[in-house]
């Protein structure tokens, strides 16, 4: 399987603190946003955006996980069955501003399912989609990004693959062709 390399681990550190500077611009304090985190990969770089937001602005987060799962549209459609993750949101996001966090914007499909599931626990003021990876003109969905790290022109026959050191590996991220 051919790879090439997009970000390796210090242009990812730089990407991460460019989004989280920008993030700053667009949310004065912080008090009335939140960050929810999309399941299974979002979640890796939603934890290292509070961080680092954390850091930068001495301000608590809130930090949720989300897993929109059981309202895509695909769910019954896959010959193996999805597997749901943890939705773990203890606090309301009535009125809040969200910021949607995912590793990797392809068809739009599962941010479209987030924004159905996220609706279970109120009705946002405003919702941000922040994306490592922005692979371009492969929509199914009409959809984009407010804060991107990288837009990456990619095949259908290729994959992004994101390895963060909070799931073992080390921080890099890999167009890969499949074979």
């Amino acid at each position: 399987m051919q790879q090439r390399l997009l970000l390796d681990s210090n242009l990812l550190q730089i990407t991460i603190l460019r989004l989280c500077q920008q993030l700053i611009e667009s949310h004065d304090d912080f008090r009335n946003s939140v960050i929810i985190g999309l399941q299974p990969r979002g979640i890796f770089l939603a934890n290292r955006i509070k961080s680092v937001l954390e850091t930068l602005q001495e301000n608590k987060l809130h930090l949720g996980y989300l897993d929109p799962t059981f309202h895509r549209d695909d769910f019954r459609r896959r010959e193996q069955p999805l597997r749901p993750a943890e939705t773990r949101i203890d606090f309301a996001i009535e009125g809040k501003n969200v910021i949607l966090v995912d590793d990797v914007l392809y068809t739009g499909r599962s941010v479209r399912a987030a924004l159905d599931a996220m609706s279970t626990f109120g009705r946002p003021n405003k919702v941000e989609y922040l994306v490592l990876i922005d692979r371009l003109y492969s929509r199914d969905v009409p959809i984009e990004a407010n804060y991107i790290g990288k837009k990456v022109n990619t095949l259908h026959s290729q994959r992004v693959k994101v390895e963060l050191k909070e799931q073992g590996g080390e921080d890099n991220i890999w167009l890969m062709n499949k074979s």
